[in-house]
């Protein structure tokens, strides 16, 4: 099945992209979802608006994504608080992305999306982790987490 990217998709391909994928893959997840159209003629020509439109707004992304950038390292380590054990190591169930995202916006950091958040694994245990923020293709932070036990 051939389609048209309308939006990023990580490991295949940004908006204005020709991919071509599996049936099912694309009719089940990326048209419902709206990350893709179907390729026709006309959606072809649409590719050419999508890709100018796209980088007119790169230059101004990846100024903001530096001011975000910027913004995160400043703050510092961000402290979330999770229910643990009775010896306060093991975490009962793990910390999401959006736990994350809630703890940054709390410390009067800026508003992130969730989906931006790479914690490389799952966080299930208290102290300190390492957490990617991909803000732009260029631009990406590490963020301090540093998780306690609830007393």
């Amino acid at each position: 099945m051939k389609l048209i990217l309308t939006t990023d998709v990580s490991g295949l391909g940004g908006p204005g992209d020709l991919v071509e994928v599996k049936d099912g893959y694309g009719r089940n997840y990326l048209l419902p979802r709206g990350f893709a159209i179907l390729a026709t003629r006309g959606a072809q020509k649409q590719v050419a608006t999508i890709r100018r439109a796209q980088e007119t707004r790169r230059v101004r992304d990846l100024d903001h994504a530096k001011e975000i950038k910027s913004a995160i390292d400043n703050m510092g380590p961000i402290t979330l608080t999770a229910k643990a054990s009775a010896n306060a190591k093991k975490l009962f169930g793990s910390v999401t992305t959006a736990d994350i995202v809630a703890a940054v916006k709390s410390a009067g950091g800026p508003v992130l999306d969730k989906r931006t958040v790479d914690t490389a694994g799952h966080i299930k245990t208290t102290g300190k982790h390492t957490v990617n923020v991909r803000l732009h293709p260029d631009v990406t932070v590490a963020l301090t987490l540093s998780v306690v036990p609830t007393a």
